[in-house]
């Protein structure tokens, strides 16, 4: 019996294709059979239908490569949230491009790990480029700009404030209170004080409130501002909180981990004015960058900064194969064993270059603006504000905030459409999200509909 195949190698591809159009077949199938953007009766009737398809999840003799692939995934992708759908606009979950992922499929048959040069040769020097390139986005008068490849904003946020820790010591964390929970969370992971939060009354970081706080603070600070919101898209009023930074001495850190990717907007990028003066930004490129998950980035205005990260195993990165020439690439991250996940980055770099990405951030706050214009022309719907980013939020004039949670979850129930919820003023919002850039006017008003509709319930 000839042993599994692998993905690798001469033979791999050959051995791949087949099961290629399995796959392929799986999903078409399993969308059909979800019907929409969610799959309906919630998360009983999910479970249900998932133990059905996959049976003992352990057989003692399996069933075969074709069977396996073609009944899990078709299960999967029947139980699927679709962000490729219009209707499935809750969270910055991404529809990612095609070619995006056919380029990670790439990345999981060859397998590089990026913690060595010898298991990953080419693989290593295209991060180098990737990551220069785009770190020279964040930080365009920079003399040595770079970036690290992360899962997402929250590693990047954690990296953020240990490279903080590493450069001043106990540093304290300063955020909004529309900051990220990542910030929380890190600061415990890296024994620093619980973040000092400052109020953000219009769900942006007050100025005044900032001064104040740096007044009377003592020690290393670090301010960590947002480009992006989870809950509305807002941005901070950066070159304010720069301002203040410089006089008081603390150092800047901007988690525009949703917002970052307007830097390749020509149109857009201004409302990102005063991000170079950060000494570290937060970028992921799974949100407004359609890259499969994950494709997070930490950029740094000084490559010096990451030398702290530097660290030692004999099997990885000894002394004399460092010597020799073979690069070292333990300190590009904390993690050891790492998928080379810039692949599908500079494939789409490629392809699109800036201006069609640039294009795409615009398709979509176009559509945030068009819905925003639909809300206010319909007479039962409110408006939170005008979208600074790409997330509307609403509500039906005179529900109560049991009302409108009611609405989303029929909605999630039904599998009808996926909207996030949101608190900002006093009150809950429905949430949409719109990072599909090929949803129409038609589809946006079809998302009105189905919650107005649910007010009739």
């Amino acid at each position: 019996m000839r042993a599994a195949p692998l993905a690798g190698g001469t033979p791999g591809p050959d051995d791949l294709r087949p099961l290629l159009d399995t796959v392929l077949d799986a999903l078409r199938s399993g969308a059909a059979d979800r019907g929409g953007p969610l799959p309906a009766g919630g998360p009983g009737a999910v479970a249900h239908r998932v133990r059905e398809a996959l049976g003992e999840a352990l057989p003692e003799r399996g069933t075969g490569a074709t069977e396996a692939l073609a009944a899990v995934v078709r299960a999967v992708t029947a139980g699927a949230a679709d962000p490729a759908h219009p209707l499935c606009a809750a969270h910055l979950h991404t529809p990612p491009l095609a070619l995006a992922a056919a380029a990670d499929l790439a990345a999981s048959a060859l397998n590089p790990s990026m913690d060595s040069w010898d298991q990953a040769p080419a693989a290593s020097v295209l991060e180098e480029l990737v990551t220069a390139a785009l770190a020279a986005e964040a930080f365009p008068a920079a003399p040595r700009p770079d970036a690290l490849v992360t899962t997402g904003g929250t590693e990047s946020n954690q990296l953020a404030l240990l490279l903080a820790r590493e450069r001043g010591g106990t540093v304290q964390p300063v955020v909004g209170a529309n900051a990220h929970h990542s910030f929380r969370r890190a600061a415990w992971l890296l024994g620093l004080p619980e973040p000092v939060l400052v109020p953000a009354p219009n769900g942006t970081m007050d100025p005044a409130a900032l001064e104040q706080a740096l007044t009377e603070l003592r020690g290393p600070l670090l301010v960590a501002a947002t480009a992006g919101t989870t809950d509305a898209g807002l941005i901070d009023p950066l070159p304010e909180i720069a301002e203040l930074c410089a006089a008081h001495g603390a150092e800047l850190h901007v988690d525009a981990a949703y917002g970052g990717p307007l830097l390749l907007s020509e149109r857009h990028r201004p409302l990102l004015a005063g991000l170079d003066r950060a000494r570290t930004v937060t970028v992921d490129l799974h949100k407004l960058g359609w890259q499969p998950a994950a494709a997070g980035l930490l950029a740094v205005r000084d490559a010096d900064d990451l030398a702290v990260l530097g660290h030692r195993a004999d099997y990885l990165n000894a002394d004399d194969d460092t010597e020799a020439g073979l690069p070292d690439l333990l300190g590009r991250s904390l993690r050891t064993t790492r998928r080379p996940d810039v692949l599908k980055t500079a494939v789409t770099l490629r392809a699109l270059g800036r201006s069609g990405l640039g294009a795409l951030v615009d398709a979509c706050m176009a559509l945030a603006g068009d819905l925003a214009e639909l809300v206010e022309k319909s007479p039962g719907l409110e408006l939170y504000a005008p979208p600074t980013l790409t997330t509307v939020l609403f509500r039906p004039y005179g529900a109560s905030d049991e009302a409108v949670a009611a609405i989303r979850r029929t909605l999630l129930a039904e599998g009808r459409a996926v909207l996030g919820r949101a608190a900002a003023d006093g009150r809950l919002w429905l949430k949409a999200t719109l990072l599909n850039p090929h949803a129409t006017p038609g589809d946006l008003a079809q998302i009105l509909t189905l919650v107005e509709g649910g007010t009739d319930r």
